[in-house]
């Protein structure tokens, strides 16, 4: 499991791959439609696919001749727990730093 949350943040890392996923958001599409919105070549945009596929993010169908890949939102699902545990660990001890440091100040 570990393995997958690391290649859900590796692929989340590049704005593409972002910018990707943001579009699948609105609907499924094929490389070419995805293509169609970026300045970098086909074969590209397959490779940023196949990172986000191995991910977990995103998904490939097949309709006749069609592949055209969509969200796999349970792909984020680990990776959303991760944060939200660490969203709930870092207020705590924002709480305690600023404790010593008042406790600091007041000894002076």
């Amino acid at each position: 499991m570990n393995e997958l949350l690391d290649l859900a943040f590796a692929a989340l890392a590049d704005p593409t791959r972002r910018a990707i996923l943001r579009r699948l958001a609105k609907g499924e599409a094929n490389v070419g439609d995805i293509a169609e919105n970026f300045p970098i070549s086909q074969p590209a945009i397959s490779r940023h696919l196949k990172v986000l596929e191995e991910a977990g993010l995103i998904e490939t169908a097949r309709v006749g001749q069609s592949r055209p890949r969509r969200l796999r939102p349970e792909g984020a699902e680990q990776a959303q727990r991760f944060l939200a545990e660490m969203a709930s660990y870092w207020p705590d001890r924002f709480d305690r730093l600023e404790q010593f440091l008042d406790s600091e100040k007041d000894s002076k």
